[in-house]
């Protein structure tokens, strides 16, 4: 490591015992040591499949933000070197020249732009000057074009209805859809083409030109949604063309090709209703695949995977009996199979299918996630992660699964921990079901002692509580402050089937709360479990689960916390953005009184519940959640307040449905911790 980085770590960890992290003893994750952690992120393998380039950030407390370098390594696991090391930071590295160079963007030059580098990092060169800068790039196979996505001005600001007011900060509103998560929706994603040549790329042809439609959409796609023929004169992408009202309460996307010599565009997916995403070329040119829901309005809906022949149209379902999500899409080089990721009872893994028989298999195994991968030259590298270790990167055989370590970015750190112990339990539901439920163990655990314990409640609300690694919501986190983690996939997450993934819709109070009730009630009767400090957390729709379950639990909790999490549903239906999703989830419009499961969802609203609220209650909320208002923790705090429940409220002004700046985020760990300390541990 360099003596930036080094110094950066050293300055972090010291801090961290500065701050009162307990560091001499080290063996216990603390927040503020947890907050030194690197993190893993894009990653590219070399067209060899011998060398991995890729990036990883390392935040820094005292500075608010984080530093984000750049590094290769050997897919033996040997030759691990760092080749950026600025202010800037480095984003997206893939290789190209056949492996002698690297693009990446950075905002070296005051705005994200394209550059590129030697594959040791020298000779850096900044390839593009775009007004504004970049979101993205993606290089035709022969590397003499690119597509580049950047944002453009959508819709009219006061200052062009009225030149005189440019100081006015009012927003005039007269369409749905204008606010989306975190932002004003001011400006659109598009996607530009320019020929790659000797000379600065300051501008391209823009392929929707005229047209008010994002894409890549958002809030979560980004280049992954556009794919280009191998031949260059094609390029596939995915789009929801609609706007406004009708944007708002619809995910009917589609697939369209654009022609580069011609400018015409295809719709390659007309007539399928739900999302349509992920698009990919085969390697032969003759066939394209991608992920298609099949419901409009339902975004959870089962991700199935379909093939269409470009010289016929014919779409064909290739996995009609694989009753789990497909994510990530790559051909194999002979173009009969692909590689994807499915997640199966709460493990994500690398799966293989063969397009003439129809015959699915999976790769890898273990009680891990996979969340990348990259196959060339019959070497698959992937990214990985669990309750215990963040993500590294893996050599995983393409043959039998067999993973291999080839980073270990954490390891001075996790070296000092003692480890911890999570274990897969199956609980039967009231209903009859298997529930999977992960129970994750202290370090040092003793069954003969007693231990407060966390019941963590999942948002989406269709995520399965996989293996997954999070800088939030983080399993060992948890465990390493002396708490045991009951974390329960039930009703309404994917993994386990559609019928399983579905039943949670227009039921937000039904059989998942009973789900909850169940874990916990089987958790305690074990005589490690002190029954009497049990805590139940979650956010987004796990602060739903939170906020009711505080209006029913009948004794069962000590302590609750509710991050960004739905108070009151008719708020939620009329001030929230994606109409689809509360339509589909809620079952409809709460005026709506003939609508028996419109009807049945407003019923279960936790605010109508607050009567019974008797426990210890803590509120966390980010101004700038469009998703779930900050009234929404408001309303909860002052209803506690007001009944006399001990609560408190952690308000950012500056924060969304996330937590993003390491300050707020380890006054988020602080805070949450206390609270439950001060609840759970008499």
């Amino acid at each position: 490591m360099n003596t930036k980085l080094l110094s950066l770590m050293t300055a972090s960890i010291m801090g961290a015992a500065a701050l009162g992290s307990g560091m001499a003893a080290q063996e216990r994750l603390t927040p503020e040591l947890f907050m030194t952690m690197s993190r893993v992120g894009e990653m590219s393998l070399s067209p060899d499949g011998k060398t991995a380039v890729y990036a990883v950030s390392f935040p820094d407390v005292k500075a608010n933000k984080a530093s984000r370098e750049l590094f290769t390594v050997a897919l033996d696991g040997t030759g691990r070197k760092q080749i950026t090391e600025t202010s800037a930071g480095e984003y997206a590295p893939v290789w190209m020249n056949d492996g002698k160079r690297i693009a990446f963007m950075t905002t070296e030059s005051g705005s994200m732009q394209l550059w590129t580098m030697r594959a040791d990092g020298t000779d850096r060169r900044q390839l593009s000057d775009i007004e504004g800068g970049i979101t993205g790039f993606l290089f035709s196979p022969d590397e003499k074009q690119v597509l580049f996505t950047k944002n453009i001005k959508y819709g009219k600001r006061t200052a062009d209805l009225y030149p005189d007011l440019d100081k006015a900060t009012g927003r005039i509103v007269t369409d749905l859809m204008y606010k989306h998560w975190d932002e004003w929706v001011e400006t659109i994603p598009h996607p530009f083409l320019a020929v790659v040549a000797d000379g600065m790329i300051t501008s391209g042809r823009d392929i929707l030109e005229g047209e008010p439609y994002e894409a890549p959409m958002k809030p979560w796609a980004g280049i992954e949604d556009f794919s280009w023929s191998p031949d260059g004169q094609s390029i596939a992408y995915a789009c929801r063309k609609k706007t406004g009202k009708a944007y708002s309460l619809s995910t009917n996307s589609d697939i369209y090709i654009y022609n580069i010599p011609t400018g015409k565009t295809r719709n390659i997916s007309e007539g399928m209703m739900g999302y349509d995403t992920y698009p990919k070329f085969s390697p032969d040119g003759k066939q394209i695949a991608w992920i298609s829901m099949e419901r409009d309005g339902y975004e959870s809906d089962l991700k199935r995977l379909f093939v269409a022949d470009l010289t016929t149209g014919e779409r064909k379902h290739v996995n009609p009996t694989f009753d789990y999500n497909v994510d990530m899409l790559q051909w194999t080089p002979d173009s009969k199979g692909i590689y994807f990721l499915a997640c199966k009872e709460a493990e994500t893994h690398l799966w293989e299918i063969a397009l003439r028989s129809g015959k699915i298999r999976r790769i890898t195994a273990g009680q891990h996630d996979y969340a990348d991968f990259s196959v060339r030259n019959n070497t698959m590298l992937a990214k990985r992660h669990s309750y215990e270790v963040p993500d590294d990167l893996y050599n995983v055989s393409l043959k039998n699964g067999e993973a291999r370590a080839i980073t270990a970015e954490n390891k001075a750190i996790l070296d000092r921990l003692s480890p911890i112990t999570c274990e897969k339990r199956w609980m039967e539901t009231t209903d009859g079901g298997r529930m999977l439920t992960w129970v994750v163990f202290p370090p040092n655990f003793d069954k003969n002692k007693k231990y407060p314990a966390i019941l963590y409640c999942q948002g989406g609300p269709q995520n399965t509580v996989s293996q997954f690694w999070s800088f939030r919501w983080n399993m060992r986190l948890m465990a390493e402050q002396g708490y045991i983690v009951i974390a329960p996939n039930r009703h309404g997450v994917p993994g386990f089937g559609q019928k399983w993934n579905e039943q949670i819709s227009g039921d937000y109070g039904g059989q998942n709360m009973r789900d909850y009730f169940t874990a916990v009630d089987e958790m305690r009767k074990e005589p490690y479990v002190d029954a009497d400090h049990i805590g139940a957390v979650g956010a987004s729709y796990g602060g739903f689960s939170v906020y009711w379950l505080a209006g029913h639990h009948e004794g069962r909790f000590a302590a609750f916390i509710a991050h960004a999490g739905i108070f009151n549903m008719e708020m939620q239906y009329a001030t929230t953005e994606e109409m689809w999703f509360a339509n589909w989830d809620m079952g409809g419009a709460f005026w709506d009184k003939d609508n028996t499961v419109a009807q049945r969802t407003y019923a279960t609203s936790p605010h109508k519940f607050v009567q019974n609220w008797d426990t210890p209650i803590l509120m966390i909320h980010g101004e700038l959640d469009f998703r779930i208002l900050a009234s929404q923790a408001m309303a909860a705090f002052n209803a506690a307040q007001l009944r006399g429940v001990p609560s408190e409220m952690l308000i950012y002004p500056d924060e969304n449905h996330w937590i993003l700046q390491p300050q707020n985020a380890l006054l988020f760990h602080r805070t949450f911790f206390g609270w439950l300390d001060r609840w759970l541990k008499p």
